[in-house]
């Protein structure tokens, strides 16, 4: 049995597509809310295979969700993704803004005393 690696290529388009470098056909297995998403594509490809997976809307709503990729063979997780959207995120960008211009002041008020206080 060899290992199965799985690359992340794009999410466009409600699809998310990975990459499986396998040798053996994979037996994959996608989750979301405790629930196996259907219409999974997996489609021979050049080193390996191409995952893709549809997103259903109802995980295209407001808040966090994740979806979790299991590799069946071995009972192991091969990777994920998560999909963030809505309020909280208005609020935690501008949160992280608000943050980055109090360090950009600290990073000027630091320059200003190295360079005795010329304007930058």
């Amino acid at each position: 049995m060899t290992q199965t690696n799985l690359t992340p290529i794009r999410f466009e388009n409600a699809i998310w597509e990975g990459h499986l470098a396998s040798e053996d056909t994979p037996e994959i297995e996608v989750r979301y809310r405790d629930q196996t998403l259907p219409d999974v594509e997996l489609v021979e490809a050049e080193g390996g295979w191409t995952l893709r997976v549809p997103v259903p809307s109802s995980l295209l709503s407001e808040g966090v969700h994740s979806v979790v990729i299991w590799d069946q063979r071995s009972n192991h997780k091969l990777g994920d993704f998560t999909v963030i959207s809505g309020s909280p995120v208005a609020e935690d960008m501008r949160a992280e803004l608000a943050l980055l211009r109090a360090e950009l002041d600290m990073l000027k008020r630091a320059f200003r005393r190295l360079h005795g206080g010329n304007n930058l």
